[in-house]
């Protein structure tokens, strides 16, 4: 079956619409206009929550899968065979839809087609409602912007700084965050060793990168039109002036 052209989640909402709305950054799964899960190469999944969590073993997480995946009954197995109470298992299934769904349809990604009637092996959990989840993708933008303005910080491997004088403290989250900054895992890497959500492993590295623990990546400078253009070994790079903005924070949080 091929995919419809790629419409908007909210197009899809309108009519009701049952399937897979496939995006550059990953999938969103709808029934009768509702969002019911949404997936990301850039998103830990359920099973990573689950399991590296410690909220479920990998045997408990696999045998549920592999019995009841076909028919897209997995959620409905963990809950009905007593791995998972209700609640525990809708509370982490938002938590992922919604980190998910900030990937597959934030900045960045767009949609690319449609696959009607598409379902995905998870299996009714609790739809949410795709202008709720359109309002909390744009919330989660601002957020992100308010905290530290460079969004390459979202997507390359995590360097620490080497201190410059005092910094503020950390939490115990960002601590862990911290822990696997090793210059090659991304954010999206860290979030997946430390069991969690991908925002908000993103949100503490900006929080991290505006306290100045960590890089900021570069960004080439436009040359000025009268200066000539820099060689291949000559590259010029625009550093942000983290000392200020760092004020500039400040003193807008001590006016809100």
């Amino acid at each position: 079956m091929r995919p419809d052209p790629a419409p908007r989640l909210t197009e899809l909402a309108a009519e009701r619409a049952s399937g897979a709305l496939l995006c550059d950054a990953g999938t969103v799964y709808l029934a009768d206009g509702q969002v019911v899960h949404a997936e990301s190469p850039l998103s830990p999944g359920l099973d990573v929550l689950l399991t590296t969590g410690g909220r479920l073993t990998a045997d408990s997480w696999r045998e549920a899968f592999d019995r009841t995946a076909t028919a897209g009954r997995v959620g409905r197995f963990l809950v009905d065979s007593g791995r998972l109470t209700g609640a525990e298992l809708e509370i982490c299934h938002l938590g992922a839809l919604f980190d998910a769904a900030w990937f597959a349809l934030g900045p960045g990604s767009g949609p690319r087609g449609f696959q009607r009637g598409a379902a995905h092996w998870l299996g009714p959990v609790r739809p949410v409602g795709a202008a709720d989840v359109e309002r909390e993708i744009r919330r989660r933008g601002k957020l992100l912007e308010g905290l530290w303005p460079y969004p390459r910080v979202d997507t390359e491997p995590v360097v620490l700084r080497r201190p410059d004088g005092h910094l503020p403290p950390v939490t115990r989250r960002q601590r862990a965050v911290l822990a696997f900054a090793d210059g090659m895992r991304t954010p999206a890497g860290i979030a997946r060793a430390l069991g969690r959500p991908a925002f908000h492993t993103v949100l503490d590295v900006r929080r991290l990168a505006a306290a100045g623990y960590v890089e900021t990546p570069r960004s080439p400078r436009t040359p000025l039109p009268s200066a000539p253009a820099p060689g291949p070994a000559a590259v010029d790079f625009a550093e942000p002036d983290a000392p200020l903005l760092r004020r500039l924070r400040d003193a807008l949080e001590a006016h809100l």
